[in-house]
């Protein structure tokens, strides 16, 4: 059994690939409740600024169709209905919980007609062909067992002139502020989810997860090898985040 073909990573743990999804499951189960409060607090509310900077880049207007895979809580889908309120969103995600607990929110009520939430897996999304005018993954990517597999999931699934945006932790370049930053996150993130989410060991994956996903151009280069073109990055805070933009053409 080679590892590339049937061993893959969660956090710094090497896991089966048939086991990774469940474990992931299980961990969002896990903080589903408490997954939007988390987020506030490691970023200190920036991840709201990089979600809407997602939204000024995309710019959505008219009638769209958006899959916002492993859109959990709603997050991303609500700042796009309420840029583009004559689109449709359908939020898909593996877990349910985390579908739960975002319809629970104040905007899904408001927005319920333009909305469907959808559980299920990245790599073999249930949509046919050529059927959603946006994909967008908001740090999600890194907890699929085959993000290439996703990807070209992605490109199937979007129309032609479809495009692709993926908001992900990513590599800051500078070494001494990637090393304050690892402090940070090593440190203060698993003390944060176990007095908030009562979760230290969740989070810690998380911040592990971060630290195993390829960096900037790297995955630039696997969004190409799916088939998008005019693929181009940003970086957020210093690199703390990348959004990844790339067109099905």
């Amino acid at each position: 059994m080679t590892e590339s073909q049937n061993t893959t990573h969660f956090g710094f743990k090497t896991v089966d690939e048939t086991e990774k999804a469940g474990m992931v499951e299980g961990l969002f189960s896990s903080v589903a409740s408490k997954y939007d409060v988390m987020n506030d607090a490691m970023s200190m509310g920036i991840h709201r600024l990089w979600k809407d900077a997602m939204m000024d880049w995309l710019a959505p207007r008219g009638t769209l169709k958006l899959l916002d895979v492993a859109g959990g809580t709603g997050d991303v889908a609500f700042r796009f209905l309420k840029r583009a309120p004559q689109s449709h969103a359908t939020v898909f995600d593996m877990t349910q919980g985390m579908l739960d607990a975002g319809r629970t929110r104040a905007e899904a009520d408001d927005m319920a007609d333009s909305l469907d939430w959808v559980c299920g897996d990245a790599m073999a999304l249930p949509f046919a062909d050529n059927s959603f005018d946006v994909y967008t993954i908001s740090f999600g990517i890194r907890n699929v067992t085959r993000p290439q597999v996703a990807l070209e999931e992605a490109y199937r699934v979007l129309k032609p002139g479809g495009r692709l945006m993926v908001l992900e932790f990513s590599q800051i370049p500078n070494p001494a502020m990637q090393w304050a930053y690892d402090q940070y996150s090593f440190n203060v993130i698993p003390k944060m989810g176990q007095v908030i989410a009562n979760d230290a060991d969740s989070y810690r994956y998380l911040v592990e997860s971060i630290r195993k996903f390829p960096d900037q151009d790297t995955f630039l280069q696997m969004i190409r090898d799916a088939g998008f073109e005019n693929a181009k990055y940003r970086n957020y805070t210093m690199g703390i985040a990348a959004l990844h933009s790339g067109w099905k053409i």
